[in-house]
């Protein structure tokens, strides 16, 4: 059977890692205002704050793993000593062996951790990103600080291969941290959705077979449920309706495909369940703002992250 996490994440295509060893002492924050990027942090040692858009503040604390899918505007700080007032960030300052420091400069520090930044290199990021939840603290897996510390350990070297072991490493991080996610049942999104054992068989089904003609009655069977029910419940749970669902994997595979450069706009069509190209470059236009063919020929962005 398809994974559906597997294949988001892989469509995601994280890439272009940004990791360092952060420590602090005293009175300290840091403040971040730029979206579009993925932020992950593990504490190794002491407590911070963090204080993500719209979110409650949460205490970190050693061996917890956070990660922010779309970094929104967020900080960090100190629990005790209290921190600095919102508004007033401070800058890490670079010592002499690689690592940040913030706060006092001086003495050991209270607290070390391991951040990091990437980006999500697919062009319909914007449509799979809102199927994960906003922000995932995990704590107590130490098999997300081994993988964190690998990625960071990759990301620093200069090692054949390098920019294929790190995106495997990055997408094995991304689901491994998912997976582990308590709050997978709390909010509407694709990890609520496979929880749900009956939903989780029409999403199965979605992914293992895009291309078939795919309906509500026939969906709401797979899963044993009534069609009304099964329509409400997932729009519920996925936060999408059903059919809204399938269109947005639709499209976001034929993208994958078409940057391919290996099919016809008509073999597209056919493998993204449409039954002619005509029918598939007008669905296509109006998701994505330009039809297959024009797509087709344009290069995918290199990403650019600078620190």
């Amino acid at each position: 059977m398809s994974d559906p996490l597997a294949e988001i994440v892989s469509l995601l295509k994280p890439d272009a890692p940004f990791s360092k060893m952060l420590s602090a002492a005293g009175s300290w924050r840091v403040e971040r205002y730029e979206t579009g990027k993925v932020y992950y942090g593990m504490m190794l040692s002491g407590q911070a704050c963090l204080n993500v858009e719209n979110k409650e503040p949460v205490i970190i604390g050693p061996g917890d793993f956070v990660l922010v899918p779309a970094a929104y505007s967020f900080s960090m700080a100190s629990v005790d000593p209290a921190p600095p007032p919102r508004g007033v960030g401070q800058l890490p300052v670079k010592l002499e062996d690689g690592t940040f420091r913030v706060g006092r400069q001086d003495g050991p520090p209270d607290t070390q951790q391991l951040i990091g930044y990437c980006v999500f290199d697919s062009p319909d990021a914007a449509v799979l990103v809102p199927l994960l939840p906003d922000m995932i603290v995990v704590r107590g897996e130490n098999r997300l600080g081994v993988l964190a510390k690998l990625v960071a350990d990759e990301a620093r070297a200069n090692r054949p291969a390098r920019e294929i072991i790190l995106q495997h490493l990055l997408e094995a991080l991304l689901i491994e941290t998912l997976r582990s996610a308590p709050e997978m049942k709390a909010n509407p999104g694709l990890l609520r959705g496979l929880s749900d054992e009956r939903l989780s068989i029409a999403l199965r089904a979605l992914h293992e077979k895009p291309g078939h003609s795919w309906t509500i009655a026939e969906l709401a069977k797979r899963a044993g449920m009534s069609r009304s029910a099964f329509f409400d419940r997932f729009q519920k749970s996925v936060g999408i309706a059903p059919m809204d669902y399938l269109l947005n994997w639709r499209m976001s595979l034929a993208q994958r495909i078409l940057r391919q450069k290996k099919c016809t706009i008509a073999e597209v069509a056919q493998q993204v369940g449409y039954g002619s190209a005509s029918a598939f470059s007008v669905a296509f236009s109006r998701h994505v703002g330009c039809p297959p063919a024009q797509y087709g020929r344009q290069e995918s962005p290199e990403p650019d992250i600078q620190e």
